[in-house]
């Protein structure tokens, strides 16, 4: 039986997170200075985004993109009713994430054995077990805690994933007090039944409001998806600002879906976002161009060449 709600019904609000400064520009090549990344920041939240995943309190020896973070974090200037979060896959990294002040932290988990093993060599469980002191100490911090669940709908080493598997890993997550759960498609693979599938297994362990998408667009599916998730009810989402991040399992492919790809297609369907594209196109225009390439988001392309018309 399908949940799906009918069009009157779709949500009347919804509440994205803009991943760009994190997910997005950790594999750039290029270095991106810390001024760089908060103007990117402040520009997001001009734009009315008041929810941002800012950095990642990783080793920099794996990621040494994000080896400013706390500079970015004492460099942005935080504005009421704005939430910032940062990344922190273990105790060490939430420690060192501290002195920043965030006010959610973000730890992740895949719903794919193999993707597990071979992106942090361990099992599903053991990789729980690796987060639950962290979860553990942010709760008592009073800081938010979100999980991010990777391969929901599809991993490059074992294909298919079983909403079973997203169900097992959902239920782990909740168990060690995880608030919330980003169910993402993180090779772009997903298509409408298959993502809704995804949800309504993570339903069985969170309520709707603590469930968002995160959707890869890598097939050109993730407009389609997010479509399919509002049907369900979601209405909280992750999207990267220009389409930032790449997909780093098919070459070439883009990554994140576009924040403004995603506020066109909400706004023309009477869905309210709270944000302004003009502004958010001029975020990512501001990215873009220090990146020396064109956006990755469509509807950017499309309204750049027209103010320029």
């Amino acid at each position: 039986m399908s949940l799906s709600l009918s069009l009157s019904q779709l949500p009347s609000r919804v509440r994205l997170i803009d991943v760009g400064p994190r997910d997005g520009l950790q594999n750039e090549k290029t270095p991106v200075p810390a001024e760089v990344k908060i103007g990117l920041v402040q520009r997001l939240q001009d734009a009315g985004l008041q929810e941002i995943e800012v950095t990642s309190f990783v080793s920099p020896k794996w990621v040494p993109q994000m080896a400013d973070n706390a500079q970015v974090m004492a460099g942005i200037q935080r504005q009421p009713g704005v939430h910032y979060s940062v990344l922190t896959p273990n105790l060490q990294g939430y420690q060192a994430s501290l002195a920043s002040q965030p006010d959610e932290i973000v730890v992740f988990g895949a719903a794919s054995e193999a993707f597990s093993q071979k992106n942090i060599n361990c099992s599903i469980a053991e990789s729980i077990e690796r987060f639950a002191p962290v979860v553990q100490a942010a709760l008592a911090a009073g800081i938010r805690v979100r999980a991010a669940m990777s391969c929901t709908v599809g991993c490059p080493y074992e294909g298919d994933i079983a909403p079973e598997r997203v169900a097992y890993l959902a239920g782990l997550l909740k168990q060690i007090g995880v608030q919330r759960v980003d169910v993402a498609d993180t090779i772009g693979v997903g298509t409408p039944r298959k993502v809704q599938a995804a949800i309504e297994a993570t339903l069985r362990h969170y309520p709707i409001d603590d469930i968002s998408g995160h959707f890869h667009d890598t097939y050109g599916q993730a407009l389609s998806n997010t479509l399919a998730a509002l049907e369900l009810g979601v209405w909280n989402f992750q999207s990267s600002v220009a389409g930032l991040g790449g997909c780093p399992y098919a070459k070439g492919a883009t990554g994140n879906v576009a924040t403004e790809d995603v506020v066109y297609m909400l706004h023309g369907m009477g869905i309210d976002t709270g944000i302004d594209l003009d502004k958010l196109i001029d975020a990512g225009s501001y990215i873009s161009d220090f990146l020396g390439r064109q956006s990755h988001s469509r509807v950017a392309v499309a309204m750049l060449n027209r103010r320029a018309g």
